[in-house]
């Protein structure tokens, strides 16, 4: 396998784990909603550059997200709810419920991508 290939196939891994996480977050009613497993995917790929972008804007100004303290945990939480109401905006199959209900979201997609790679790491 190639080396783009591999880095293809990585992408649609954590595309296809990223939409699922979304789906199901959507289906617990947990402030956020998607109409499909398809928008699922549409809505991670948006919250994917939505986060790159805003992650690097910070970068620019010398604020970092990658802190291993309860504060920077705080920060990447409220950053993760503002990407999913940003996010809100440029999808139709998607809505997020509020700042609460993107607070509330960020931190159940945080908790079901915990879980889900726990499972997936005793399969492997």
């Amino acid at each position: 396998m190639t080396e783009l290939a591999g880095v293809l196939l990585g992408f649609v891994i954590v595309l296809l784990v990223s939409a699922l996480v979304i789906y199901i977050v959507s289906r617990l009613g947990l402030g956020l909603e998607v109409d499909s497993f398809g928008s699922a995917i549409l809505a991670a790929l948006v919250i994917a550059v939505v986060s790159a972008i805003i992650n690097w804007l910070l970068g620019l100004i010398g604020i970092s997200v990658n802190d291993a303290t309860l504060i920077g945990a705080i920060v990447a939480l409220i950053i993760a709810a503002i990407v999913l109401m940003i996010s809100d905006r440029f999808l139709s199959g998607m809505k997020v419920n509020g700042f609460v209900g993107a607070i509330v979201a960020a931190a159940s997609i945080g908790v079901v991508t915990w879980i889900l790679g726990w499972l997936i790491g005793l399969i492997l």
